[in-house]
């Protein structure tokens, strides 16, 4: 990310907000290979921390922006949910709330940029094959199978 958030994000003395955008554009959907925790190696969607200020679907296409460098048109919410993790010792060490959306591809070439080591248009006959996150995995397949 880009831009320094006021909270810092392992340790945080509160739950920081998040925003995801599932991008789908001619049978395939727009990933991320994440390059710092949490989850540093693993894929998932597009997306990263709300900024002070920043209106939500604002940050959202910020965001896949920032990592793809691709523009796209936030659309309706698919969900909210929690991701918290712990140390051994039992403390929090992340926990976001994080809101996803879908969106529409626009218009720009696929980057990698920001925090994502790697950005893919994967096909959605493809997906098994990557190594999601255990928040993105769950969320294409009830959002995919709503769609069809």
């Amino acid at each position: 990310m880009d831009h320094q958030h006021p909270l810092q994000a392992v340790y945080p003395p509160t739950p920081l907000v998040g925003v995801a955008v599932l991008v789908e554009h001619q049978g395939a959907v727009l990933l991320v290979r994440r390059a710092s925790a949490p989850n540093a190696g693993q894929w998932s969607l597009p997306g990263g921390r709300v900024e002070l200020g920043e209106p939500i679907r604002e940050a959202a296409r910020r965001e896949v922006n920032e990592e793809c460098g691709v523009d796209v048109e936030v659309l309706d919410l698919i969900d909210v949910c929690d991701y918290i993790e712990r140390d051994n010792e039992g403390r929090v060490r992340f926990h976001y709330v994080l809101v996803d959306f879908r969106g529409r591809y626009r218009s720009g070439v696929l980057r990698a940029g920001s925090d994502a080591s790697q950005a893919a248009w994967v096909p959605i006959d493809k997906l098994a094959q990557y190594r999601l996150t255990r928040t993105t995995r769950p969320l294409l397949e009830r959002a995919l199978t709503q769609q069809r």
